[in-house]
């Protein structure tokens, strides 16, 4: 685990079947912890464990050319958060690989409350009390007034006007404008493998920073899609973003993401996505 020239471009990698071992133990030695296998969650490109002393590992393998120049320290900056429902961070590790462009980094943070609700998109309503959404407004609004120099990163790249642009017009043309107005602090990563029940919180903070009003609801709502009880709470719940002309661009944009050239026939989320994204498309056609 020695740091090493960068050479070609970093191979895609899925650590939920890729081996680990050899990770799981630079970050024991190295923290000096033990991880407990029988406890690990494997993601895409995230592996998380508890260990020896009752607290909880995350492990992010990202290619350099996603790092950025705002640094890669995410969960560490959350911890100046007030008022924001989520695990104390403790330390971190960070290496570079030897054999490939990437980077590696690890966090150590408290245990969750609770379970995380599901996977990112749910196929079933999670059934959760009024508590819990109190407990999620409370959070994202006081999280909406913070002040960072960060730039949100949602799906590791950077999120920008242009980008915006960009996404919003590849899908759903160009007869509207499609400026943002207001920014503020976002997650990023809201959907339902990132919060907890029965207690509220929030983690996985790696791509927090500022984004456009509306960007974690928009999100947690096109996580919910293939529930309709459930986008519709979302809805009402965060009703202020939805209506706000930012937050119906945040609709659009995550709605690109579903309904695009990547967009697979039997994804459920489709028809509900297609038929919001028309109508907040007539919406800003009409402002």
């Amino acid at each position: 685990m020695n740091a090493a020239s960068v050479g070609h471009g970093a191979h895609s990698v899925d650590l939920r079947i890729q081996a680990s071992d050899q990770v799981l133990g630079h970050v024991e030695r190295s923290l000096r912890v033990r991880l407990n296998r029988n406890t690990v969650v494997r993601k895409r490109r995230t592996v998380g464990t508890r260990t020896d002393r009752g607290t909880w590992v995350r492990i992010e393998r990202r290619a350099l050319d996603r790092i950025g120049a705002q640094g890669w320290n995410g969960t560490e900056c959350a911890t100046l958060l007030e008022g924001v429902a989520q695990p104390a961070w403790l330390g971190s590790l960070v290496w570079r690989d030897a054999n490939e462009p990437v980077m590696w980094r690890a966090d150590e943070t408290e245990l969750l409350p609770g379970e995380p609700v599901g996977t990112a998109v749910l196929a079933d309503d999670p059934g959760l009390p009024d508590g819990w959404w109190r407990a999620l407004n409370a959070s994202l609004d006081a999280l909406a007034v913070q002040e960072t120099r960060r730039v949100a990163t949602p799906d590791t790249v950077t999120i920008t006007q242009d980008v915006i642009t960009r996404s919003v017009r590849g899908v759903f043309g160009d007869a509207f404008d499609t400026t943002v107005e207001q920014w503020a602090p976002a997650h990023a990563d809201l959907n339902w493998a990132n919060v907890t029940a029965p207690a509220f919180s929030l983690f996985d903070w790696e791509d927090w920073g500022n984004a456009p009003r509306g960007l974690d609801s928009a999100s947690l709502w096109a996580s919910s899609l293939a529930v309709p009880a459930l986008a519709d709470r979302v809805q009402r719940e965060r009703r202020s973003d939805f209506e706000s002309r930012d937050g119906k661009l945040m609709i659009l944009f995550v709605c690109s993401k579903i309904l695009g050239p990547d967009s697979h026939p039997e994804d459920p989320r489709l028809g509900p996505a297609r038929r919001m994204a028309e109508k907040t498309v007539a919406d800003l056609q009409s402002d």
